[in-house]
């Protein structure tokens, strides 16, 4: 069966030199489906446009002007948590290609590589694997890296319905556009506007679901299952998601499928007043993060936080996640 042309996927190049700049951009001219849509020149710029853009890749230079390729990073995976980041850099020293792995970035080519390696970190780093130049791989750097790759088990403070359906839509697309799988819980009323707006996105929701790269979970019903006396059994929690990552990793076309998964349900939990429910879930949701190979993203309307009184307990919910970021 000859496999479906992937949608565009978006391309940011971040670099302070306009000749690396105007050559990469005519290495990703070679493949139709890989959209160059902006440029930067510096760190802060990169972050905007990062930020703006939401692009898919972000192919980022570490010797950048006003914010280092390595800062910029960092605060790329706040604002934009699904874009993945290749690192490409003259810097061939072994703790400057740690630190720039450490802030989330999947690849890492020197540019002395570039021509004949930047294709396959792309194609490595849209399949949630992690790319390091051949150059590097003498030293014991790549295996103690891969090792200690940061879990991403992210928390999303929401505005209003529209931040929190335009961050799932560009997670869920992201991983499907890589030929990974997604899961997203929400509610009843939020699910065809999902839908929706994955198509707007090119993505083929319907056969996706049909396929089984795409789970689409509601968050009473899964409530209803989950919760025992207004508490969840962890058990249960741990056992039936694990075996939802399963599957949509077994559909997942992928060589080292990844499973992006996003929901409501703990955000609701909290905005009803159950936080003892909502920091065990969020405990369940660390574990899962430790033994499959999941990205998550959990939300909460900011509207159910209420100042002092609430910080303590926002803290413990913060304190179970990898990253935390405000819309």
């Amino acid at each position: 069966m000859e496999r479906p042309l992937l949608p565009s996927i978006r391309v940011l190049i971040a670099d302070d030199h306009k000749g690396w700049r105007r050559q990469v951009r005519s290495l990703f001219q070679a493949r139709p489906e890989w959209q160059v849509i902006a440029e930067a020149v510096d760190g802060s710029e990169a972050v905007q446009k990062a930020e703006e853009l939401k692009p898919d890749l972000i192919v980022l230079d570490i010797g950048l002007p006003k914010l280092n390729g390595i800062e910029a990073a960092r605060r790329i995976r706040q604002l934009s948590p699904s874009s993945k980041i290749i690192f490409l850099s003259q810097n061939n020293d072994l703790d400057v290609v740690q630190a720039a792995l450490s802030t989330g970035g999947l690849g890492y080519v020197c540019k002395t590589d570039a021509r004949r390696e930047l294709f396959l970190a792309v194609n490595a780093v849209l399949r949630g694997r992690q790319f390091v130049s051949s150059s590097l791989k003498d030293s014991e750097f790549t295996d103690t890296t891969r090792e200690k790759a940061p879990h991403r088990h992210e928390l999303l403070v929401f505005s209003d319905d529209t931040v929190l359906l335009d961050s799932f839509t560009r997670f869920i697309a992201a991983a499907l556009k890589a030929d990974n799988a997604a899961i997203a819980l929400v509610t009843k009323s939020h699910q065809e506007s999902l839908r929706q707006r994955l198509k707007a996105e090119g993505v083929d929701t319907d056969g996706a679901i049909q396929q089984g790269t795409f789970i689409l979970l509601n968050v009473a019903d899964t409530l209803a299952t989950l919760l025992v006396d207004g508490l969840p059994d962890p058990v249960r929690f741990l056992e039936d998601f694990s075996s939802l990552i399963k599957e949509a990793a077994k559909a997942a076309m992928a060589e080292h499928p990844r499973v992006a998964f996003c929901g409501e349900c703990l955000g609701r939990l909290w905005a009803e007043g159950k936080t003892d429910a909502a920091i065990r879930l969020e405990q369940g949701c660390d574990e899962l993060v430790k033994t499959h190979e999941v990205d998550i993203l959990c939300a909460y309307p900011l509207r159910s936080f209420h100042g002092e009184e609430d910080e303590h307990i926002f803290q413990s919910i913060c304190a179970e996640h990898s990253a935390a970021y405000s819309q």
